[in-house]
């Protein structure tokens, strides 16, 4: 362990660098300890992450494989946000019973809900596989480099499935270390608890990435395992799981200054972005997804408004569109507004001074700006193929043919593609399910127009001119593109499990694009995989190596000083304080929100901030129970605290100084949505669903109060 924080000494003096950035690696806290301890933390770094002993680690899992949870009882009994048990929720709601609407708390362990498609990991151990990986790549590059790690993996993750394990071998600090992370993966999971969608979303797109905040965003699960506590299959016959390690919970309450910490699994940062994507980010990438997600979200919104069942149906979806649209608009405002391109430039420029002519140091901005110039055009084509062309449910069962007609060109065996189709089959019938007919037929008009209009037209696929306007073609597009929507849908197999089954009983090389839609779908694809594809795969081999070197630079120009990797979905501690802030000049936010707040927000009838009756009872009434706070005597709803966090860390838990739960993680502020790109020291907060609010709408809402006694309360 002592070499590998010798290691991980080093940081980027230039970025400005305080405590509370920085997503660092719990199994390196040591090298942060005496920083936590200034700001108030008061266990030891043990206590945090062991390597022998139970510890915090422990408590901490890998929710659904993009949020984090938090274990809080004995039990098994986890907690997350609303938006990251959403999916489960609305797979298990119907019209009549409709949980996600209603809101849900089981009464006893039997009417606990099971969540066939979810499960959770936990962090087991890690291992610093830098050398190994060296030695087995032998200083490869780009596409060599990628399939011997990936051959090496392989057998890494076969030995350790034998083990009943997991594994993920990740590259830190641009690929100048790599660590194998071993986990154990649950898959018997429940719903347990989760509150009306007015409450876990209420705001809806309004509020999201903004505050004030008076979101109760949270749900609760439960892990079950066998007998002998260890992952297995649903059964009735499992038992909830026994913990290594659960959080204590406080109802104490946080005061402004108070240390708060991050325990959680952030997906991906770019703080080692050069100047170079930033532009790309502003001009090209982030306007091309605005501009898609948000015709996307319109036809959406108008047909889910119309129908429960098509609600249902488009719920979980439409909310994970909805969120990182936002993101985007709000990404490229703050980027332009805080100025971090031309506060990249200077960084380079001083890195560069720092080269003064170093046969690999020197070289690293002139190799980016030819990458980056070279990729440029081509941006908006691969933009808009998984953005729009991907979208309908027709266009993605068709292109599952995509892969059968390949494997008919490389003459595979009989029997791996009887495989492919069956596969196929299952494949349909999930899009079938969740699919909406006039919804995907308005989204397939729209998307291919869009495809039309802005993929430059000199890389544009051949059906376009030779078949769309060959028969449909008019001085209107949308009429064009309406009617060639109509003679799809109404001549394809795809949307009929029988036809589809009897063109795949008759399926061979010479007939596989026989069928309208199946045409069309390869048709696109074959042009993109065929001619643009690569482009982008190219581009990110060269910039991975380009990364790789710049960071090296980095780590050497400022040897000796702490530094952290980019997240990418690992275990990580960050820490900081509660703490207010003033977005801008005469305007100041205060730290917390409370239920006066909520009922201010309120209308009666609108889609975000509608809220039930009972709950209007409860809050009217000031019903607050044990929850309201003691020196403000109202219900504190929400909390903002400085820490580093990003997506992936939904439903992480804020921990006090004592190690306590205070709240769950469940958003980021408008004024710093470059964070993931450049923190930002003034403006960053992450807010937080105070952890009495969740516990006020557990008890006095939804009325878990068989759910309230296994928590591991505070004494």
């Amino acid at each position: 362990m002592k070499k590998l924080v010798v290691v991980a000494i080093a940081i980027l003096a230039s970025l400005g660098v305080r405590a509370d950035e920085g997503m660092w690696l719990p199994f390196l806290i040591n090298q942060n300890y005496e920083a936590m301890q200034k700001m108030g933390f008061k266990l030891s770094s043990e206590e945090l992450y062991s390597i022998n002993k139970s510890s915090m680690k422990d408590a901490i899992v890998h929710f659904g494989g993009g949020c984090t949870a938090e274990i809080i009882s004995k039990e098994g009994l986890v907690l997350t946000n609303h938006h990251c048990g959403y999916d489960a929720i609305a797979g298990l709601s119907t019209v009549e019973k409709n949980y996600l609407m209603n809101g849900f708390a089981a009464q006893s362990r039997d009417l606990e809900l099971p969540c066939p498609n979810l499960s959770v990991r936990f962090f087991v151990r890690v291992e610093d596989v830098t050398d190994k990986v060296a030695k087995i790549t032998k200083k490869l590059k780009g596409d060599a480099f990628d399939k011997k790690l990936e051959k090496w993996v392989k057998q890494m993750e076969a030995e350790q499935k034998a083990l009943g394990y997991e594994v993920d071998v990740k590259p830190f600090f641009g690929g100048n270390k790599y660590y194998m992370m071993v986990f154990e993966r649950f898959t018997d999971i429940r719903l347990v608890a989760t509150p009306q969608e007015n409450l876990g979303k209420f705001g809806g797109d309004t509020d999201n990435w903004m505050w004030p905040r008076h979101t109760c965003d949270f749900s609760m699960f439960r892990i079950y395992s066998n007998q002998d506590n260890k992952p297995a299959a649903y059964s009735k016959n499992n038992r909830p799981y026994q913990p290594k390690y659960s959080l204590p919970v406080s109802l104490k309450g946080v005061q402004e200054g108070d240390y708060a910490m991050v325990y959680g699994y952030p997906g991906r940062t770019q703080r080692y972005l050069s100047s170079y994507g930033v532009d790309l980010a502003i001009n090209e990438s982030n306007p091309a997804v605005v501009k898609i997600r948000t015709k996307r979200l319109g036809i959406m919104r108008e047909e889910m408004d119309k129908d429960e069942a098509t609600n249902l149906k488009y719920a979980s979806n439409y909310a994970s569109i909805a969120n990182y649209w936002k993101y985007f608009i709000g990404q490229t405002e703050q980027l332009k507004a805080q100025h971090v391109m031309e506060t990249k430039q200077k960084q380079e420029a001083d890195y560069l001074k720092w080269a003064n002519g170093d046969k690999v140091y020197s070289h690293v901005m002139d190799n980016y700006k030819a990458a980056y110039d070279a990729y440029r055009p081509f941006v908006k084509h691969g933009t808009y193929y998984r953005e729009a062309f991907m979208t309908p449910a027709l266009t993605k069962i068709a292109a599952g043919f995509y892969a059968i007609m390949d494997m008919y060109k490389k003459k595979e065996a009989p029997e791996k593609i009887t495989e492919a189709i069956a596969k196929l089959k299952t494949s349909q019938k999930a899009a079938l399910k969740n699919m909406d007919l006039m919804t995907d037929k308005k989204l397939f008009s729209a998307m291919n127009l869009l495809l039309y209009q802005d993929v430059p037209k000199d890389q544009q696929p051949s059906i376009f001119s030779d078949d769309v306007f060959k028969r449909f073609g008019s001085a209107d597009w949308q009429k064009t593109f309406n009617d060639y929507t109509e003679y799809i849908y109404s001549n394809t197999a795809l949307l009929d499990a029988d036809k589809m089954a009897t063109l795949l009983s008759n399926l061979n090389e010479t007939n596989i694009t026989n069928d309208v839609a199946v045409n069309y779908a390869l048709n696109i694809m074959s042009n993109y995989k065929d001619n643009y594809e690569k482009k982008g795969l190219d581009f990110a081999a060269q910039k991975a190596d380009i990364d790789k070197a710049f960071i090296a630079g980095l780590m050497k120009k400022n040897e000796g000083k702490l530094m952290y990797p980019d997240a990418n979905s690992t275990q990580r501690i960050t820490y900081g304080q509660v703490k207010a802030y003033q977005p801008k000049d005469a305007v100041a936010f205060n730290y917390y929100t409370t239920a006066e707040g909520l009922l201010e927000k309120y209308k009666a009838g609108d889609a975000e901030f509608d809220l039930q009756p009972n709950i209007l009872d409860l809050l009217r009434n000031k019903d607050y129970g044990d929850y309201a706070d003691k020196k403000l005597g109202t219900l504190v709803t929400c909390f903002i605290t400085n820490n580093d966090i990003t997506g992936g860390n939904s439903g992480s838990p804020v921990i006090n100084g004592n190690g306590e739960l205070i709240g769950a993680a469940f958003d980021g502020n408008w004024e710093a949505m470059s964070g993931d790109i450049s923190f930002d020291q003034k403006y960053k907060r992450t807010i937080v669903a105070d952890v009495r609010y969740i516990m006020w709408v557990l008890d006095k809402v939804l009325g878990g109060h068989a759910i309230m006694d296994e928590i591991n309360f505070k004494k």
